[in-house]
């Protein structure tokens, strides 16, 4: 029966999907790196190209811009994160407080955090007694319960580092036709860049219920703008 389903259930799966579940992965980072590492080169190579200049400038303008615009991505997305991490422990510090100054009133919001859960009566005084006899379940428990937020943050490093790698990978796609000195280096361009719009929007429906091909269709479609407005752009000049 579990073979059919996404992930099992026995005590031992579900032991160590649980030990793992307070982490948060990569897949934003990693999308908004690709997207915008693919869209902002593209729009340089488009907007170049609609000016008429040279190749030189092209890939002089495309490298700038993959070691420029990723690592000022990453660095904001490192900022970013951090921000989360200080507000956690701000929050953690506050609840530390709250429990050595008022710990009958920290009580309450944990019963009442159980309640709104379904839980009444009998059971809902034994499961916070049980909660509140361990300080760091009471905390966390606090933390997810009353401001919304995980009581295990992303590293910002990795944040930062994720970001920076899928914008390179992504970025350097519509350079490589020019890089190389491949005829009709443009028409190629767009359509590897296309490719990997589409690529990206599939890989990414496997953690989103729409289908592959849809997913697909909408980020290729989000690049294809941006690219027509910097070739747009880039025309008039």
């Amino acid at each position: 029966m579990d073979g059919a389903l996404e992930h099992g259930h026995s005590p031992e799966a579900i032991r160590a999907r649980l030990a793992s579940a307070g982490h948060r992965g990569h897949l934003r980072d990693v999308v908004y790196g690709a997207v915008d590492g693919a869209v902002t080169t593209f729009a340089i190579v488009a907007g170049v190209q609609g000016a008429g200049l040279p190749t030189a400038v092209i890939i002089t303008l495309g490298v700038a811009n993959i070691l420029a615009d990723g690592f000022s991505m990453a660095v904001g997305n490192y900022m970013g994160t951090k921000a989360e991490v200080d507000d956690v422990q701000r929050l953690r510090a506050i609840e530390e407080r709250h429990l050595d100054v008022d710990p009958e009133g920290e009580r309450e919001e944990v019963r009442q955090i159980l309640g709104a859960k379904g839980l009444e009566g009998r059971v809902l005084e034994e499961a916070t007694a049980a909660v509140t006899r361990r300080r760091q379940t009471w905390i966390e428990l606090m933390l997810a319960g009353e401001y919304g937020v995980s009581s295990t943050p992303p590293s910002p490093i990795r944040a930062a580092g994720a970001t920076f790698i899928a914008f390179l990978a992504a970025g350097v796609v519509p350079l490589l036709p020019f890089v190389l000195g491949l005829e009709n280096a443009f028409p190629l361009a767009i359509t590897t860049t296309g490719a990997v719009f589409f690529a990206i929007g599939s890989l990414k429906s496997r953690w989103s219920p729409a289908p592959w091909w849809r997913s697909g269709l909408e980020t290729l479609a989000i690049g294809a703008i941006a690219a027509a407005i910097a070739f747009y752009v880039g025309s008039l000049f």
